[in-house]
């Protein structure tokens, strides 16, 4: 099955999920691998700062600063249903990617009827890489851009469910092979707890690389999944959260762009603050 067809018979599956049930995720969830900004309710100018630290920084699964702490940090502004912003966090300074990711996103976010619809385009950069260093054998570029299309909408009360498709034509460090991430998620908020308000959520994510060796993975998909709570208070969240991958540990990298070992299942701890 080649990826185009995939992602034709996967598109038409997201959307029947999300018109099933779902509902528009919070902003900054962090159980997701995305960089979101919230819908805006009406035509105004609207804008926010979030700053925070993760004890791992994790994509689809794989942990991007070997298992160590990262800060990060996003700004962001909406318009109706129109939104853009900007995102970093810290990579591992000896990294070929290192020392920095800023990932620079816009989009739309639609509504028809109960259908909160997520329409973007999300680019990837890493300045300071050493991509091209002679030291480190890479020759390629590693910034490379991913179309966004997901739907949502609320089943009940505090509850939500909502499916994301992401594909690039251009894989990361190579010119000509495709990827497509399909991912759903769930979310329900409790009541309050003490100061905290809980929200409970998961995702399950599909990723899909057309050649293999794609940043040191050796095959060419994989499954992703994370639960855990996010506790609010405030302006301050902190979120508690349970990663796993179907990777074996000397199946999912070659160690010659990230180390061995990190798509195992770990426990990651975030905290973030968002002003206004």
């Amino acid at each position: 099955m080649t990826i185009k067809s995939f992602a034709r018979m996967a598109g038409t599956a997201g959307l029947a999920l999300a018109a099933m049930a779902g509902a528009a995720l919070a902003d900054g969830y962090e159980g997701g691998s995305t960089k979101d900004a919230a819908a805006d309710e009406g035509r105004k100018l609207t804008w926010s700062i979030t700053l925070g630290a993760t004890s791992d920084y994790m994509f689809r699964g794989l942990s991007l600063n070997d298992e160590d702490p990262a800060a990060q940090g996003s700004f962001d502004i909406g318009y109706g249903i129109f939104y853009a912003g900007v995102w970093a966090s810290n990579l591992p300074a000896e990294g070929v990617l290192g020392p920095a990711e800023i990932d620079v996103y816009a989009g739309i976010k639609p509504v028809v009827g109960p259908v909160t619809f997520d329409l973007g385009i999300i680019g990837y950069f890493y300045p300071g890489d050493k991509v091209n260093d002679p030291a480190f054998g890479v020759i390629g570029d590693d910034e490379y851009f991913e179309l966004k299309a997901g739907a949502s909408i609320t089943p009940f009360t505090n509850a939500g469910l909502g499916v994301t498709a992401y594909y690039s034509p251009d894989t990361q460090l190579s010119d000509s092979a495709e990827t497509l991430a399909i991912e759903g998620t769930a979310s329900y908020t409790t009541r309050q707890v003490g100061i905290f308000v809980p929200t409970l959520s998961g995702t399950f994510g599909w990723q899909y690389v057309e050649d293999a060796g794609f940043s040191g993975v050796n095959d060419d998909d994989y499954l992703y999944w994370n639960l855990g709570v996010a506790l609010a208070v405030d302006k301050f969240t902190i979120d508690l959260r349970y990663w796993d991958t179907d990777f074996g540990d000397d199946d999912a990298f070659d160690g010659q762009y990230l180390s061995p070992g990190l798509a195992d299942e770990r426990f990651v701890a975030s905290v973030k603050v968002t002003l206004p």
